[in-house]
Parts: structure tokens; sequence; C-alpha cells
């Protein structure tokens, strides 16, 4: 085994030289030359793409409430929330319209007061609407909601 101890996990993959990316070409010395080959993932041919379900991962999710609430911008909502460890108030209800939601929050506003609400998801237990709301499923990856990749 030339220079290098064996290792039984590294077979086959070569040393990573930074130097590399700057001069092109890998350290050369003593009259011999580096030899480098690029790490890369095999080509797929016809792979699923973020629409389709993967055999044996759970199915891409599109169903999420950011996406629910998305759909439903603009619409006057009732908010429930609990904020555990709080001694001045562990649950508080937000009534306001549905501005944007992210993967994370929620943003109200109260037309009567002007306040904008920007409410983390962590704390929401459920939403109320006194009108139909908008829900498609599946969203067959549409423009504008959230597709996350399987697990």
């Amino acid at each position: 085994m030339s220079n290098q101890e064996y290792n039984p996990y590294y077979q086959g993959y070569q040393a990573y030289d930074p130097y590399r990316q700057y001069y092109g070409t890998g350290m050369q010395g003593q009259g011999q030359q580096a030899q480098y080959n690029a790490m890369q993932p095999p080509a797929q041919k016809n792979a699923p793409g973020p629409s389709q379900n993967i055999p044996g991962m759970l199915p891409v999710e599109e169903s999420y409430i950011e996406n629910i609430l998305r759909l439903n911008k603009g619409k006057v909502a009732t908010v429930y929330t609990t904020f555990e460890n709080n001694t001045q108030w562990n649950a508080k209800i937000f009534k306001g319209v549905i501005e944007a939601a992210g993967r994370d929050h929620l943003i109200l506003s109260d037309p009567q007061s002007g306040t904008r609400y920007l409410i983390p998801m962590i704390y929401l237990d459920y939403i109320t609407f006194d009108e139909e709301i908008e829900y498609e499923y599946p969203f067959n990856g549409t423009g504008g909601l959230t597709n996350y990749s399987p697990r």
C-alpha cells in the first residue's frame, strides 16, 4: 500500500485537494503527478421528480398548514395559540385577516386596530374560519405552494 494507510471505510475514494479548485490540478512533487478522480454521483435516468413518489419513502407532502393558509390569504381567521410556561397568559386568541404564511410563521392583521401579528407556528393550536375555506388536495406542485422532499 504505497504511502497511505489502509482504511476499509474509504475504499475507492481519492483524497480531496482544496488547492485543485484554484490551480486546476493536484499538487505535484518529486516527479510524480497526483491523480484525482472527481467524486460525482452516478447519473440517474428516469429519476423521480419532486412531484413523484419514491418507492419506500414517505410521499411528497403538499398539504401543509402554510399551504392551506396561503390558499386562504385575505380571509378572516381566528387563531388559537398556547404559550407554555407563560404566567401572564397561557393561551391567546388572535382574530384577523391572513396576510402571509411561511413554514414557521403566520402573519395576521387586525383590520379594526391596524395591528399586525407575527405568530410562530410552534404556538399554533388550531384555526377557525367563519366562511368556507379554499382547500385542494393534492396540489400537484402548483406555483406558490411549498413542496418538501420525502423523508
